[in-house]
């Protein structure tokens, strides 16, 4: 629901500061990454937790930008982008969607919680017990596969050997679920979402 807050500054839909905080007791801000941070720190965080393809771009436009003004606003920003790169290949995506997917992701360290909670909700799952684990973009989506994929696999060939002598869990599904067209319809942000599920075995 925060994503659609304009005064949260996650959607370059709505108007508003970027600010792309969860917890807003945080102090780092997508302004202060936008504004100070070096261009090859900018491009760095476009291309791993964006995969945008025109991260040099975006990275050099932005440094170029904020020089003349500061960028404060979201549609500050979406504009630069919109106007200075265009749609790119992906003519269905707005063309600050992945800028703004990674500024997110690096604000509120998403797939670094991801990274450390996932196996220690695998450690209190209990015999029997099902996981499921949504994601909305492929970063996310590849992190919970390889934890699932290593925890169904014997302990000389995964990294949680310290509490698995077996495998640990029964992968439920060899491919994850996904939205059906009258779901996208009725909601387009299902679209890009991705359902794992896996079963907690005896040992």
């Amino acid at each position: 629901m925060q994503l659609d807050q304009g005064e949260k500054g996650f959607s370059f839909s709505k108007e508003g500061p970027l600010d792309m905080r969860m917890d807003p007791h945080e102090s780092l801000t997508a302004r202060e990454i936008v504004n100070n941070w070096s261009e090859e720190k900018l491009g760095e965080i476009f291309r791993e937790f964006g995969e945008e393809p025109r991260w040099r771009k975006a990275a050099k436009l932005i440094v170029e930008e904020r020089e003349k003004n500061a960028i404060d606003t979201t549609k500050q920003l979406a504009d630069l982008i919109a106007n200075s790169l265009g749609r790119g290949f992906k003519v269905k995506l707005h063309p600050a969607t992945l800028i703004f997917q990674a500024l997110r992701i690096c604000v509120n360290r998403e797939l670094e919680s991801i990274q450390k909670a996932l196996p220690k909700a695998l450690e209190v799952l209990s015999f029997g017990g099902r996981i499921g684990v949504m994601s909305f973009h492929r970063l996310e989506d590849r992190i919970a596969k390889t934890i699932f994929k290593e925890a169904a696999m014997v302990p000389a060939q995964n990294k949680y050997k310290e509490f698995i002598q077996k495998p640990f869990l029964r992968l439920l599904d060899k491919k994850p679920k996904t939205a059906s067209d009258a779901e996208v319809r009725e909601n387009p942000r299902a679209r890009s979402a991705k359902l794992r599920f896996a079963e907690r075995i005896g040992i």
